[in-house]
């Protein structure tokens, strides 16, 4: 019995991963990468690319951009407007990948739960950094394994700071 309803549980998240990455909305986001059945990473959004992310089943977006870097889009308006749920997390570069921040953005995804989220940047550099700290400090991975984790979800340039941070 028991293997029967870890048999049915696993064939629901591959069927829910598959829905999320075959939906050709997300599929044409900058940078886009899949990871599990509710989590997906992008790159710099533009404002043709919300109705996209609600047509495409996301329910939360986290912004890792500071406001300057979109002076003429307001992205939470868009999201909100789109009946979304919208998230932001300014992290400006190096500077702000502290343990603080790294809490907060578990807390974001904590609060997400189970809903279709999409994290994201310019790049998806600064998702992949949190990424990656958020599973080396808080969820024990390895300093290595994290950094894999990070690269999947688009750690880059920031890399360096990622693993001299694990490695304290």
């Amino acid at each position: 019995m028991r293997r029967t309803i870890l048999a049915s549980l696993c064939l629901s998240v591959v069927a829910c991963s598959s829905q999320l990455q075959t939906r050709p909305e997300l599929a044409s986001l900058p940078n886009v990468s899949f990871h599990g059945s509710d989590r997906v990473g992008a790159g710099k959004l533009e404002p043709a690319d919300i109705p996209k992310l609600a047509a495409g089943g996301i329910g939360t977006v986290i912004d890792l951009r500071d406001d300057s870097e979109t002076p003429d889009f307001d992205e939470g308006a868009a999201v909100r407007a789109a009946g979304m749920r919208y998230q932001n997390l300014p992290i400006r570069g190096p500077q702000d990948l502290t343990a603080e921040n790294v809490r907060t953005f578990d807390a974001l995804l904590r609060s997400a739960g189970n809903t279709p989220t999409l994290i994201h940047c310019v790049s998806s550099n600064r998702v992949g950094a949190l990424m990656a700290l958020r599973a080396g400090t808080l969820q024990g991975l390895s300093s290595e394994a994290a950094l894999e984790l990070g690269k999947a979800w688009g750690l880059a340039s920031l890399e360096p700071t990622v693993r001299e941070q694990l490695a304290r």
